[in-house]
């Protein structure tokens, strides 16, 4: 079990930057954002959202926006990319990932928002990602992609993932890279914390 504060979510928001600088948020989804939320998955082009969620839908069913918002349940958490456009908080990217603490894996899927695409949003989720699986104590960090999604394959690629074979679908690729890093050499602030306490709760889950 993860030995996140789920009470005080704000403390695991990380500052981010574009590729251009501009300055972007990460952190977790609360329930303030269901309707922001279905707009940016409604503002997805439609490649975008079937890339996303393998299927034609135009936004989140009601059970997996359900999902989205039950930040820690069965180690499963939803996260937000946003930056300040026009002076609102808008949603530009999403994220959902999941510990699995018996393979010592998480296991993720992402997107961002098509009129930002290009900024490197993708690249400082992915980087951030690699944080918080190496938070848990994982060993691997992974996901799933249609062989057909060309701008993931390129993302993880140029992330440093391996590509295999995915084990029960010829239509997805997996890709995956392998976490090795201390907790104190974290270098996502709030993340290295996490993994510092988590070292000094139980010694033997230090990564």
């Amino acid at each position: 079990m993860s030995t996140l504060r789920l009470d005080d979510l704000k403390q695991y928001s990380d500052a981010l930057r574009t590729r251009h600088g501009a300055p972007l948020t990460l952190r977790f989804v609360e329930p303030r954002d269901t309707e922001e939320l279905q707009h940016y998955v409604r503002s997805l082009s439609t490649r975008s959202r079937y890339n996303r969620f393998f299927g034609a839908i135009s936004e989140l069913p009601k059970g997996l926006l359900h999902d989205f918002l039950q930040i820690g349940e069965r180690e499963r958490f939803s996260v937000v990319a946003t930056m300040t456009v026009d002076g609102f908080e808008t949603i530009v990217g999403e994220a959902r990932y999941a510990f699995n603490a018996e393979t010592s894996t998480v296991e993720f899927g992402l997107s961002v928002d098509d009129r930002w695409q290009g900024h490197g949003i993708g690249s400082a989720l992915m980087k951030n990602l690699e944080c918080r699986a190496a938070a848990f104590g994982a060993e691997h960090l992974y996901g799933d992609t249609l062989r057909s999604n060309e701008t993931m394959i390129s993302l993880a690629r140029k992330s440093g993932f391996d590509f295999i074979n995915h084990p029960d679908d010829w239509k997805l690729v997996r890709f995956d890279k392998q976490i090795a890093t201390a907790p104190k050499d974290i270098p996502c602030a709030s993340w290295r914390l996490a993994a510092l306490s988590r070292q000094a709760a139980s010694p033997s889950a230090a990564a």
